[in-house]
């Protein structure tokens, strides 16, 4: 299977490392650098020179010795949960030499690690360097792969150093590029060359034997290594990943391209690959034992991880450099680059992975996923559920139920029922519930459900069945069903076997259509149980049942409800040999109490009908009882009832007022509610019946002990047209200027005149009001005759308007002429002139008064004063020195000013002036500030350029001085 078919995902986190110190950062870059590898916690660096430095997760070197004296470590590792470190030096003029670590047993001598064992590895006395090294975990064998073909393992207790010996086990013209062991019941060796895939039994049966061929194509260097999860061996070459296990080869996975390196990180093969440009040779491969070009840190590279079991691609990117080596530590795949970058893959979470696939919607994969690493049984229900979900939107239910069905242990069946529910699935859905029985798993519910299920599916013998019995239904999901089959005497008959009154009512309205036998039911039950049921249907019921309606409702809102009953009467003897009715036998059986004996009977049942009595009879009966207690609910909450129903609404707020014992804000919704519909009926009638609700309605209003808010009734008037309400209501609430208003709005002048003579010495806004109003038009002008001198008269002597507003309002329109106001224009005009004239002498006054002060003051600024008082203006006494003498013309004793200090000295008799005058401009100033006391005193003035004038002598309009 070819690997471009897989899918691609990124479930790698990837993150450069950067090494802590400034030691550690240059290592991976340094020429030295020549192995690596890892384990117990920590990564080994191997130098040209022998040294041996041990890193932490940090990437801290945390110890550095020498291990080889001279040579370059070509090769080291750590043999994972031990202490012991394996290194092998080479300098090509010399055999190959290895040793073994204890890196927690200090050398007394050097301090380092206590070498365990020494060796020189033998090539035959052949200097070509070592391609490939592999160990047992307990080190009792180890082999040497040179590039000259030849495989050299050696035997012995190395961590003793109890001695060892060495033999080629192989050897081939072609250099080897790969070797791992295979432990079981035999010991196997794997061996790769560039051309050959070999095993090798070194321990166990057939040891001894030639080297056997597996396939006749090899594999470059780094391209072989060892499945630790299954034991298997992974070769990468150029066209495909081959596995090879104990019986020779296994699968193998089409991926083209030269490859460089492969490792293993868990279930995942690491690969790393070159660009097609760069074809693999012997030569190249060669090239690999002594070191690549400079040129080779600027080719790219492919890295990715390969699941080969679920057949997927973890991750693949593309490297800008050539990649020198991996290892795995501390759960993360470490790479590292020519150029000595460091990358740590930290492998994503499971439910990371997992919601990478819910959204490309590969839930087959996430359930091989989830299967692989063995999660337990609920998450893998979860991702079953969710691969339901996705193919019931899909649309493929029959799968998606099947899904359903193995997950079903974890699963909540409602999830799955509300789905094929809304889908109309049926049949899926009575598998699922069939499937629930058999796990034991279902309730009472679901048997309810399923039952209901038969029934969709027209299968009555079974529904009957189950219904007689009683036993293990949901009553809920039983009525339902019955009420959805058109089994309404069956719903009835559960829903009063359990007490389930609200459902029976319920029944008989939306399902029956049985109205009265509803407001019966109701008028039987305790107050608790008929008010809400008559709130939830009154308004059926009063379009069906209006008279018995209302009269539940008067009883129920007035304090007077009782229970209905019926007088025991003996049945009438049947004729008719047929049985009765299932549902009418059971109901017979129903201990409720005060139980109808009317129920309507079934086909089956018509001729055992009981007697009943008279209306009169049953009511005489009810009234012996005494009401029941309970808490009267407000009157409002019944108004929305009667919506569509102003008759019998009429009959029950009427009813509601006669009662005395009715709360006082009650009552003002009843007197409001009922004056509204005494409007509304009066607004739709003419003549006499309109003239009779009319009466009606002021007689509500025309009254002091009625508590109607008098805003609600002018509302009302208004929207009904009904003046008399509107007059009466604003006579009785002080609105004078509203009922001068209604009059000039209908245009009815003698009832303005007649307000105006009546309210105006209460109400001087009128007067205006009129003076527009009778020159609104001439024909009002005409009724008004005299009325309107009288009206600018008394404007004028109140000062209601100013000469101009009444000049304005007057111009509005064409119907005042000039002879009207000759007389009160002559008479403004004369009075504003001779005001005029004595404002100007005022002004002239002024400006003497203050050209002398200025004089004065420029004289004081620019002349010497001569002072000739003789005596001290405090004392009396006679002036000698020192003497002060003030501007002003007073002159003192220096003793009689009480001066303190170098304080500033005025003088003491005209101090009291001047602070006058002070504290007068500091008030101007400060209220030159106060806008809002400006605008308040301007709004209320009636000579407003009088105001303006005033505040602006006080500064008001002055602006601000500049800092």
């Amino acid at each position: 299977m070819a690997l471009t078919s897989w899918k691609a995902f990124n479930f790698f986190d990837v993150s450069e490392v950067k090494p802590a110190g400034s030691e550690s950062a240059s290592l991976f870059n340094s020429p030295e650098f020549s192995s690596i590898c890892s384990g117990s916690d920590n990564v080994f660096l191997g130098s040209t020179h022998g040294q041996i430095r041990i890193l932490s997760s940090a990437f801290k070197v945390v110890r550095t010795f020498h291990a080889h004296h001279p040579g370059s470590i070509t090769h080291i590792k750590q043999i994972e949960g031990t202490s012991l470190l394996i290194t092998l030096s080479e300098d090509l003029s010399n055999d190959p030499v290895l040793k073994v670590w204890a890196l927690d047993k200090p050398d007394k001598k050097t301090g380092g690690p206590k070498c365990l064992s020494s060796l020189n590895v033998s090539n035959g006395r052949k200097q070509f360097p070592v391609s490939a090294l592999a160990t047992l975990g307990n080190l009792s064998q180890l082999a040497v792969g040179f590039a000259n073909g030849s495989v050299t393992v050696i035997r012995g207790d190395l961590i003793n150093d109890r001695g060892a010996k060495q033999r080629t086990v192989f050897e081939s013209d072609e250099p080897i590029t790969g070797v791992e062991f295979r432990e079981g019941p035999t010991t196997t060796l794997y061996l790769a060359t560039t051309g050959r895939i070999l095993t090798l039994t070194i321990s166990g049966r057939g040891q001894g034997q030639p080297a056997k061929n597996l396939e006749d194509t090899g594999c470059g260097l780094g391209c072989m290594t060892s499945d630790s999860e299954s034991g298997d061996i992974v070769v990468a070459r150029d066209d495909a990943i081959y596995y090879y296990g104990l019986n020779g080869r296994g699968p193998s996975y089409a991926y083209e391209g030269p490859k460089q390196l492969v490792s293993t990180f868990g279930d995942l093969v690491a690969l790393v690959t070159q660009p097609r440009t760069d074809v693999a040779s012997k030569t190249s491969i060669l090239r690999k034992f002594v070191g690549g070009g400079a040129d080779d840190r600027y080719r790219s590279s492919t890295f990715a991880f390969l699941d080969t079991d679920l057949k997927y691609v973890a991750h693949t990117e593309m490297l800008t450099s050539q990649v020198r080596t991996v290892f795995v530590e501390w759960g993360d795949f470490f790479l590292m680059t020519l150029d000595g970058k460091l990358f740590r893959y930290h492998e994503k979470s499971l439910n990371q992975k997992l919601e990478i696939l819910y959204q490309r919607d590969l839930y087959v994969l996430a359930i091989n996923l989830a299967q692989k690493v063995g999660v337990d049984t609920a998450q893998r229900n979860v991702i079953l559920r969710r691969y339901g979900d996705y193919l019931h939107k899909k649309g493929d239910y029959d799968t998606a139920m099947q899904q359903y069905l193995k997950a079903i242990d974890n699963t909540e069946p409602s999830q799955v029922i509300r789905k094929f529910l809304d889908s109309q699935r049926i049949n899926n859905l009575i598998e699922y519930l069939e499937e629930l029985h058999e796990h034991d798993k279902a309730t009472v519910d679901h048997t309810t459900l399923l039952l209901n299920c038969y029934a969709k599916l027209k299968d009555t013998d079974k529904l009957e069945t189950f219904i007689k019995s009683g036993t293990n239904f949901d009553l809920e999901t039983a009525i339902a069903m019955c009420r959805q089959g058109g089994y309404h005497d069956q719903a009835v008959f559960l829903s009063k076997k359990h007490g389930e009154h609200d459902r029976v009512v319920d029944i008989l309205i939306e399902d029956s259509k049985k109205f009265d036998e509803a407001v019966d039911y109701i008028h039987r039950h305790e107050p608790d149980v008929a008010y809400p049921n008559l709130m939830r249907y009154a308004r059926v019921l009063l379009e069906h049942c209006p008279e018995e309606t209302t009269q539940l409702f008067i009883e129920y809102y007035t304090g007077q409800y009782r229970l209905k009953k019926d007088a025991p009467v003996a049945p009438t003897q049947t004729t008719s040999g047929g049985a009765a009715s299932a549902v009418q036998n059971l109901a017979s059986f129903i201990p409720l109490p005060y139980r109808q004996t009317t129920v309507t009977p079934s086909p089956a049942t018509q001729d055992n009908q009981p007697l009943s009595l008279s209306s009169e009879e049953a009511a005489a009966a009810a009234k012996a009882d005494p009401p029941r207690e309970y808490k009267v609910p407000k009157p409002r909450t019944a108004f929305s009832s009667f919506v569509d129903h102003p008759d019998q609404f009429i009959v029950f707020l009427e009813a509601c007022l006669d009662e005395t014992s009715m709360d006082e804000s009650d009552k003002v919704d009843l007197h409001t509610t009922l004056f509204e519909i005494y409007l509304d009926i009066a607004g739709s009638k003419t003549g006499p019946e309109k003239k009779k609700w009319e009466a009606k309605a002021k007689t509500l209003i025309d009254g002091q002990d009625i508590s109607m808010d008098a805003s609600n009734v002018l509302l009302l008037s208004h929207l009904s047209g009904f003046r008399d309400g509107t007059v009466l209501v604003r006579e009785q609430q002080g609105l004078r200027f509203d009922i001068f208003r209604s009059y000039t709005s209908v245009g009815d002048t003698a009832s303005v005149i007649k307000a105006l003579r009546k309210y105006g010495p209460e109400e001087p806004q009128l007067y205006p009001a009129a003076l527009a109003y009778f020159t609104s038009s001439p024909k009002v002008l005409q009724e008004a005759g005299s009325e309107l001198d009288i009206v600018l008269k008394k404007i004028d002597e109140d000062g209601l308007m100013a000469p101009l507003q009444v000049i304005q309002t007057l111009s509005t329109n064409a119907v005042a002429t000039m002879g009207m106001v000759k007389r009160y224009l002559g008479e403004t005009i004369e009075r504003e002139r001779k005001e005029i004239s004595n404002n100007r002498r005022l002004i002239e006054s002024y400006r003497g008064e203050t050209d002398a002060k200025r004089k004065e003051m420029d004289e004081l600024g620019t002349k010497s004063a001569v002072f000739q008082t003789r005596r001290c203006s405090a004392c009396g006494g006679s002036l000698d020195l020192p003497t002060v003498h003030f501007l002003c013309k007073h002159s003192f004793h220096q003793r009689c000013l009480n001066q303190v200090g170098d304080e500033d000295v005025e003088c003491p008799q005209c101090a009291p002036t001047n602070n006058n005058i002070r504290a007068f401009r500091k008030a101007q100033e400060d209220s030159a500030d106060r806008h809002d006391m400006f605008q308040d005193t301007l709004q209320r003035s009636r000579d407003k350029f009088g105001t303006i004038s005033e505040y602006f002598g006080r500064g008001v309009m002055t602006a601000p001085a500049l800092e």
